[in-house]
């Protein structure tokens, strides 16, 4: 039973509309007690997201409006005027656009890193953690908004208990998936870490084994003792024929 975000995702979105101000996208954060939403358009389809990050960047730059005029020093890189320098005015520029955003267009951040329910649990933790997000919108083929994940919702996967990723293990992957009869691998889990014990057939099985026992849920780590009765990894070994030539054989 591999879990897909569908199984663990919350259904009940807190979302906020392109036009919403920015004190009433404020009080949406602190009323639910979350840290951040999902910005939708009048189809419901995601356009972005606000965290309590973009409202503090916001805030931050509306509350030092000065910031740019501080005197500083000349580049001694380019000769210009810190205040011209290309990347100071770029910034500048981006505290000027903070400043501007009352709506949740405008502050929202886009593009908006989306799921789709079928997607495994795994996979969305990944897709989270290159990311660096806290929150995943959940969307349909249509990608309008059906759900939210968070990172405590995908933790779920691991408060499955020994016995369950045990039995999985067990079940399907050595059973099912690679149809090896029963107790041929002995499968012992403890704190989610599986251990695999047993002789299998060939060598060429043995990572194909450990590879999906890595795929099932709440699996932290997996410690391999298999052994193997024929390595069919390496070339078979050629020997030199010996022929015994007589007169009525001739050598062909």
């Amino acid at each position: 039973m591999t879990l897909i975000v569908g199984q663990v995702m919350t259904s009940e979105v807190v979302e906020a509309h392109r036009k919403m101000s920015f004190k009433d996208v404020a009080r949406l954060l602190d009323r639910y007690r979350i840290s951040g939403l999902p910005v939708v358009d009048d189809d419901d389809k995601v356009v972005g997201v606000i965290s309590e990050s973009d409202l503090l960047r916001r805030q931050a730059a509306r509350s030092d409006p000065g910031q740019g005029r501080r005197r500083r020093l000349p580049s001694p890189l380019s000769g210009l005027p810190w205040s011209s320098r290309p990347e100071r005015m770029g910034r500048r520029a981006a505290d000027a656009e903070s400043v501007r955003a009352t709506t949740a267009e405008r502050l929202m951040s886009t593009p908006a890193i989306t799921v789709h329910p079928q997607q495994r649990v795994a996979d969305a933790a990944r897709v989270m953690e290159r990311h660096r997000i806290e929150r995943l919108p959940v969307v349909d083929e249509e990608d309008r908004l059906i759900g939210i994940a968070t990172r405590r919702d995908l933790l779920r996967v691991f408060l499955r208990t020994d016995e369950e990723i045990r039995r999985e293990v067990t079940d399907d992957v050595m059973g099912r998936t690679l149809s090896l009869p029963p107790h041929t691998v002995i499968v012992s889990v403890g704190d989610g870490v599986v251990t695999l014990e047993g002789r299998l057939e060939h060598r060429s099985e043995i990572p194909q084994a450990i590879r999906l026992t890595w795929r099932v849920d709440g699996v932290v780590g997996v410690m391999n003792s298999l052994t193997f009765r024929v390595d069919d990894t390496r070339p078979p070994e050629r020997h030199p024929s010996h022929r015994i030539s007589h007169h009525w054989m001739p050598e062909r």
